[in-house]
């Protein structure tokens, strides 16, 4: 069997298995703690940190530990939320974890905007320039699209942003861009930016979120102040050391060029006379159309050869897709559509193969269902 839906996880790096193990069994101390053994668990979650800012390309800033990318996204967005005529936009084609905050803050009262989708996925920058003013808050907006591989121009967003309002606060959605596409922090002056460790072939349960300052934020989980008393709870040592473990060892820049290779070898298995491939801005995820073949339907007859996905895991219960429908496609080609995700240590191969299964399975059920 092919895995080929990396976007909604990917396969924790075996090596990893060593590193949660000693911090689970022998280093398993609570680095709040005041004794000797655990002050020194507190030196390797503040190198942890160290690891990650270096990662990012941050020479300014902190970073908190979270237990996934929603929680992390949840702490940046409610965080920042003032009481007050203040103004918040959102783009129609983020996750759920961002997407359901915006919606709340709407049924609150708030005044939210949506940024409609281009045709490629990627915000409409002229609409976003349209709507800061002097009110607005926070924008909030992906770096990669979990649904098609977008990318979004951070810098372009940042720039369009603080010429109309220095005061904005601006947080990116990293998880599908970090450890994959290049991203250097310190060149772009965002405020917030959200990872999850099981995205890169790191463990479940953990994550982060990227503040550039502290203080901008409230709390929303309250307890016993970890996390400079913005995530309370006890850290999660054996995730986050597993984590910067396996952040440090990647190589962005290879593994891009050969994620591109994959991809490519992947598309030309395909008739894209019959197959409608969205161009996209990263390698890792593309999305597909297949007319005459619901995407569920391909995805149930290839699921013992080829696994994908119809996009989001976290909305895979909800009919259509909001993000394909945002970008003005029908809910009809919503339907057909498909989303396939690779992962940079996968061969061409097995990619190669994958997409002669996907193309003879779709003609298939194409002849069987017209």
């Amino acid at each position: 069997m092919i895995y080929l839906d990396n976007a909604a996880t990917t396969k924790m790096d075996e090596s990893l298995i060593e590193v949660y193990k000693s911090f689970s069994c022998d280093k398993f101390y609570n680095a709040s703690a005041g004794y000797s053994v655990a002050l020194e668990n507190a030196k390797y979650l503040a190198k942890a940190k160290e690891i990650l800012l270096n990662k990012l390309g941050a020479k300014v800033g902190d970073i908190i530990f979270t237990g996934c990318a929603t929680e992390s996204n949840n702490i940046a967005l409610q965080g920042s939320v003032k009481e007050g005529k203040w103004e918040y936009i959102f783009s129609k084609g983020e996750h759920p974890s961002v997407y359901n905050i915006a919606k709340m803050l709407e049924e609150q009262g708030k005044t939210v905007h949506f940024l409609d989708l281009q045709k490629n996925g990627e915000i409409d920058y002229v609409q976003l320039e349209s709507l800061i003013n002097d009110k607005t808050r926070l924008v909030s907006t992906m770096f990669v699209s979990n649904e098609t591989g977008a990318i979004n121009d951070i810098d372009k967003i940042v720039k369009i942003v603080k010429a109309k309002n220095p005061r904005t606060l601006i947080h990116v959605d990293g998880v599908q861009g970090f450890c994959k596409t290049p991203i250097n922090i310190s060149s772009l002056n965002i405020d917030f930016f959200s990872i999850s460790a099981h995205k890169f072939h790191g463990p479940k349960g953990v994550g982060a979120l990227y503040v550039k300052n502290k203080s901008l934020l409230r709390p929303i989980i309250f307890g016993g102040g970890q996390e400079y008393n913005l995530r309370s709870g006890t850290e999660n040592l054996p995730g986050i050391m597993a984590m910067v473990t396996e952040c440090e060892k990647i190589d962005v820049a290879k593994n891009l060029k050969h994620t591109q290779e994959l991809r490519d070898v992947f598309l030309n298995q395909l008739d894209l006379n019959k197959v409608h491939f969205i161009s996209s801005g990263s390698p890792y995820v593309i999305s597909l159309n297949f007319p005459g073949v619901n995407g569920e339907t391909l995805m149930r007859a290839l699921e013992d050869k080829v696994i994908i996905g119809t996009g989001s895991a976290c909305s895979t219960k909800k009919a259509g897709n909001r993000v394909l429908e945002a970008m003005g496609y029908s809910k009809e080609y919503a339907k057909q559509s498909v989303r396939v995700s690779f992962n940079a240590y996968q061969s061409v191969e097995e990619v190669e193969k994958a997409g002669k299964i996907i193309m003879e399975t779709y003609l298939d059920l194409y002849e069987r269902l017209k």
